[in-house]
C-alpha cells in the first residue's frame, strides 16, 4: 500500500542512493573517463548486486516477521542511525572547502566492469542493512511476502533510476562542471533532507 509516508521514505531512498559514495562515485568516474557504455555496464552491475540483497532481505524478513517483530524495531533504529550518519557526512562535505573527487574509473572489458559493479554491492554490508532497514520502516508488522516484493519493486525502480541516471549524466562534461559548481548546495540539501527523514522515522511509527 502506497501512503504519504511511503512516498517520503521513497524520496529519502532516492537521495540516499544518489548521495556521494563508492557506487555513485564509481559510476561517475567510469562514465567520465571510460565513456557512457562503460558507465552503464558498471551501473548495471551495481543494480544486479543491489537486487540480490533486496530479494534476499525480503525473503529473510518475510520468514521471521511474525515471530520476531522486535528484530524489525532494531533494524528500524539502525535505519534512523544510518540516515543521521548520511546527514552528518553531507554536512561535513558542504562545510569543507576541499574539492571532492568524483571517484576512480573502473577499467576492463564490459563484462569485467559489470562484475566489478556487482562486487561492490555484494561485498558491502551496508547494502543488506539498507534493504533490511527500509523494509522494516515501510512495511507493517504483518506484511506478506508478496507485499515485501511489491515494496522491493518500487524501491528498486528508484535505484535503477539513480544509478543508470548517474551513468548518463556524468558522461556529459557539462553536467560534471555544473555539479562541481553547485556541489556545496547539493550537500546542504542532502544534509537537511536526511536529518529531517531520520527525525521523522524516529518519532513517527509508520503502519
Amino acid at each position: 500500500m502506497i501512503t504519504t509516508g511511503f512516498v517520503a521514505i521513497w524520496l529519502a531512498w532516492l537521495m540516499a542512493g544518489g548521495s556521494p559514495g563508492p557506487a555513485t562515485m564509481g559510476i561517475a568516474g567510469t562514465a567520465m573517463n571510460e565513456g557512457r557504455t562503460a558507465g552503464l555496464a558498471f551501473a548495471l552491475g551495481i543494480c544486479a548486486g543491489s537486487a540480490m540483497w533486496g530479494v534476499a532481505a525480503a525473503l529473510g524478513l518475510s520468514a521471521i516477521m511474525l515471530a520476531n517483530v522486535w528484530v524489525f524495531e532494531v533494524i528500524r533504529y539502525f535505519g534512523v542511525a544510518y540516515l543521521g550518519w548520511l546527514a552528518l557526512k553531507a554536512l561535513r562535505r558542504a562545510m569543507s572547502s576541499d574539492e571532492v573527487a568524483l571517484g576512480n574509473p573502473v577499467t576492463g572489458s564490459l563484462r569485467a566492469i559489470f562484475a566489478k559493479g556487482a562486487a561492490i554491492h555484494l561485498t558491502n554490508p551496508k547494502a543488506i542493512l539498507s534493504w533490511g532497514s527500509i523494509y522494516a520502516i515501510v512495511a507493517p508488522n504483518d506484511a506478506s511476502l508478496s507485499m515485501l516484493l511489491g515494496y522491493f519493486g518500487l524501491l528498486y525502480a528508484g535505484s535503477l533510476f539513480i544509478f543508470i541516471g548517474y551513468a548518463f549524466l556524468f558522461s556529459s562534461e557539462r553536467m560534471v562542471r555544473a555539479y562541481r559548481r553547485a556541489r556545496r548546495w547539493f550537500d546542504f540539501a542532502f544534509a537537511g533532507f536526511f536529518g529531517v527523514a531520520s527525525y521523522k522515522i524516529l518519532t513517527v511509527r509508520l503502519s
